[in-house]
């Protein structure tokens, strides 16, 4: 039998977990009118350091969503990663309104 050391090791590369931190993001603010989220991941051993980039919409509770895309993207890293994250940074790079319906645009010559 291989002794665990001996074994090898899995590397996961940082655009996989930003691919992972991206999705998460986009589970927790649960909106299909934005762009996806952008994240940038620093991995160093089993430790992953997260920069998440959102859109928003306006009027909403800034700092729910972004503690919700934390909380979100640290337990999905965790889950399917196995690491830690100690740290996830959200910016929020746009606030968009809400689109007008018809009725509520008017004619405009």
């Amino acid at each position: 039998m291989v002794e665990p050391g001996e074994r090898g090791a899995t590397r996961i590369a940082d655009r996989v977990v930003a691919k992972i931190a991206s999705q998460a993001a986009r589970e927790a603010l649960d909106s299909a009118d934005t762009l996806p989220p952008h994240a940038v991941v620093a991995v160093h051993e089993r430790v992953a350091r997260v920069r998440v980039a959102v859109e928003l919409g306006y009027p909403s509770d800034i700092g729910a969503q972004c503690g919700a895309v934390r909380r979100q993207v640290r337990e999905r890293i965790g889950a399917l990663a196995g690491m830690e994250v100690p740290e996830v940074a959200v910016t929020v790079e746009r606030l968009h309104s809400p689109p007008l319906d018809r009725a509520e645009r008017g004619r405009v010559r």
